[in-house]
């Protein structure tokens, strides 16, 4: 079955052709070019990933990312006509799994879509066999069925969210770098203003109960990165 796209462009020309590159590649791309619609097609269709502009009519790419993340559990990849914090960190903050400047290479795009996809389960995977898991205290992460609960609740993640949990957690009792964490989540080293994994960090201390001004669970190192700790979990 091929992987589903929904591209949310109003600039007609750039979908076309976007969309073009991308079914040449093997990918079934559909294209919704307003905001204030995107939202319905999203939640009805179910796509396996959501190419989502911010500037759009009708209704933006954040809030439209922030309707319907808590029901769509696929991958949202934002574009952001400017390469500046405020649009990356906004759009993290909204669910986006993950964000890439305007305008890009039709081949870069392929390969971060390539990459978010990689993370996603397989049909079936997890519902038979072993499931690769850690438990801490009363938190337990399973990457097979790409689970987390903490206290018997299961916390509600993104793909992306997931994977830098996933990866904290595997490396419990480690401080991990910034340069560490995006060189094995997204194959980009730290350049000194990438804000996406502090942003998916505060996200987590949330979603973790975490208390933001004096962490315990996902620990701030200063000046190192950060580490999740093997205790303070009950």
């Amino acid at each position: 079955m091929s992987t589903r796209i929904l591209l949310v462009e109003d600039d007609e020309r750039l979908a076309e052709l976007t969309a073009e590159y991308l079914t040449r590649n093997d990918l079934e791309v559909a294209i919704e070019p307003r905001g204030d619609r995107a939202e319905a097609r999203i939640l009805a269709e179910r796509p396996d990933l959501v190419i989502l502009d911010v500037m759009l009519p009708g209704k933006d790419g954040f809030e439209v990312c922030r309707a319907v993340r808590p029901h769509y559990h696929g991958v949202i990849l934002m574009l952001t006509a400017r390469d500046e914090d405020f649009d990356q960190i906004l759009g993290l903050e909204m669910g986006a799994d993950d964000y890439i400047a305007k305008p890009v290479q039709p081949r870069v795009l392929l390969a971060r879509i390539k990459a978010l996809l990689r993370r996603l389960p397989a049909a079936g995977e997890g519902s038979t066999g072993d499931s690769e898991q850690m438990t801490f205290g009363q938190f337990a992460i399973s990457q097979s069925t790409r689970t987390a609960s903490l206290a018997g609740q299961p916390i509600d993640l993104t793909t992306a969210e997931f994977d830098l949990l996933w990866l904290l957690a595997t490396h419990a009792g480690n401080v991990l770098s910034r340069d560490d964490l995006l060189q094995e989540l997204r194959g980009i080293g730290f350049d000194g203003l990438d804000r996406s994994i502090d942003a998916r960090i505060s996200r987590l201390r949330r979603k973790l109960n975490d208390d933001p001004e004096n962490p315990t669970r996902i620990k701030t190192v200063r000046g190192k990165g950060y580490l999740f700790s093997k205790h303070d979990w009950n």
